[in-house]
């Protein structure tokens, strides 16, 4: 698929789910797909988006030679570390000063990224670990992946279709049971719904 029919996907996917009754949107986290971010900016109106922080620091380190890149990672996981916006951004900093000179495109996907990753520090401390990255969601793809290898070949299409739809429902269903954010930690960071204005 071309880009901008990525960007249409994602789109019609967001506003399939609005259709849907979908509401009170505050905060989108992905990958840095130009696709997501296109239909969350069109369709999604005001709503923060959290750059993964896994696949940023993956994306930072590719850039960084084998052998500095446990020193390099070290750095990285510090900024992440911290609960206040403005130590992370503090840190920031010090991480381009100290590599900037030896590991130049490193430090330029870095800037160019750090900004979108570190939005989850302006939400309740609380929420912190389930909301700065997309791990959630891995954890299901790879079940989903180690399910359909096990049987192997399937007899047709509709039938791994089934199976994939079987292992989300019930993960749905065990994330129905628990709580997985605080809601109430969030009144203090209110603001305005974008998505009730546009319905």
């Amino acid at each position: 698929m071309a880009g901008g029919e990525k960007s249409a996907a994602f789109a019609s996917l967001d506003r399939g789910l609005l259709d849907r009754g979908l509401s009170g949107v505050r905060l989108v986290i992905s990958d840095d797909h130009e696709g997501i971010k296109a239909a969350v900016a069109g369709e999604l109106p005001g709503v923060d988006w959290q750059r993964c922080v896994v696949h940023f620091m993956r994306n930072v380190l590719a850039h960084v030679p084998t052998g500095a890149m446990a020193e390099v990672a070290e750095d990285l996981k510090a900024i992440f570390k911290v609960r206040r916006e403005k130590t992370a951004r503090a840190l920031a900093e010090e991480f381009v000063e100290l590599h900037g000179e030896r590991f130049g495109k490193a430090v330029s996907a870095f800037e160019a990224g750090i900004g979108s990753a570190l939005t989850y520090l302006r939400y309740p401390g609380s929420h912190h670990a389930r909301i700065r990255t997309t791990n959630v969601l891995e954890r299901l793809f790879k079940e989903v992946k180690r399910r359909t290898k096990v049987v192997g070949v399937f007899p047709n299409e509709t039938s791994a279709s089934a199976l994939a739809t079987e292992i989300v429902l019930r993960s749905s269903e065990e994330w129905a049971l628990k709580r997985y954010l605080t809601m109430d930690a969030l009144k203090a960071i209110e603001k305005p719904n974008p998505q009730h204005s546009r319905r």
